[in-house]
């Protein structure tokens, strides 16, 4: 299917934003908006998020990739992912004024981005989202780390053959490194919860928890950040049951890294996210017709 690209210039909070709106030439009623994890513009890493977002038109969805305050073109002070709700609501604002067919929106995040999703949902409860694709969320404390590089980081150090020939060579300093594991897992043990404030990984929770929508869950087998996610997930109360909703979907991609860096882990986040947006768009026989035409046409801008 054919589509075009317009940059556009959007207000939020007395500053501009810019974004850039792959529209299809027969739009289905979902679009997408692409929220842009830090440090990241809206091209994204190896180009991830405008090959993305040509793939998702190509295939008649209309999706908006956009830099949010002090990111990229945008204007404003630089912002943490807690602090973008005004943001994202600009930018959905923005995608429905520029595609009036648009009545259902799927906000597509990776990293502190899919973190940044369901905070925006938490908080808003805005009835227009329909569906939340999540990439390799982030639910980074320093207990969390720490559990994830003592389970893996330091258990498979014991199978590699180069820390037993640093080890009996006398180049490995023994006592610095039990001293720096035993710290690791002191973290690990630490509580989480000692703040009587709803941490924003609970909030996240409740997020998933509560949203009656959609979900689908990308995780790369060869990330730390989400074996992280998993090792919260699997670990914090709150978590224990988000994660086995039937209205969620997660896709392990195999031997992939954190942002997709191959040609082949991006196709992989194509073919997912293409297939199960089908699942929430009206138009049936959509996934027929895309592989052909997956570029599309259209005027490229970064």
């Amino acid at each position: 299917m054919n589509y075009s690209e317009e940059a556009l210039v959007f207000p939020c909070a007395n500053e501009n934003l810019i974004g850039i709106l792959a529209r299809p030439e027969q739009a289905v009623a979902v679009g997408v908006i692409i929220i842009v994890g830090g440090p990241q513009t809206r091209v994204g890493s190896h180009r991830q998020f405008v090959l993305l977002s040509r793939a998702l038109a190509a295939a008649g969805y209309s999706v908006l990739r956009f830099d949010y305050r002090g990111m990229g073109d945008s204007a404003g002070a630089k912002r943490d992912f807690e602090a973008i709700n005004p943001d994202i609501h600009a930018a959905i604002d923005t995608l429905q004024s520029a595609c009036p067919g648009v009545s259902r929106i799927v906000l597509w995040g990776l990293c502190d981005a899919a973190a940044a999703a369901l905070l925006y949902w938490d908080e808003t409860r805005d009835p227009r989202i329909a569906g939340l694709c999540l990439l390799n969320p982030w639910v980074r404390s320093q207990a969390t780390l720490a559990r994830t590089q003592v389970k893996h980081y330091y258990g498979q150090r014991l199978l590699q053959k180069e820390f037993w020939q640093k080890l009996f060579s006398g180049r490995l300093n023994v006592a610095k490194s039990v001293a720096e594991l035993l710290h690791k897992v002191g973290q690990a043990v630490r509580k989480t919860d000692s703040n009587p404030q709803l941490i924003f990984q609970d909030r996240m929770a409740r997020a998933l928890r509560d949203f009656s929508g959609q979900v689908l869950l990308l995780l790369s087998s060869n990330d730390y950040t989400a074996k992280e996610f998993l090792e919260y997930a699997g670990s914090a109360e709150a978590w224990r049951a988000v994660l086995k909703r039937p209205t969620l979907e997660r896709i392990d991609i195999e031997n992939a890294d954190h942002t997709f860096a191959s040609t082949t882990w991006r196709n992989a986040v194509e073919r997912c996210c293409l297939k199960w947006l089908n699942g929430q768009s009206e138009v049936p026989g959509v996934m027929a017709s895309i592989i052909p035409s997956i570029h599309g046409t259209g005027t490229s801008r970064k």
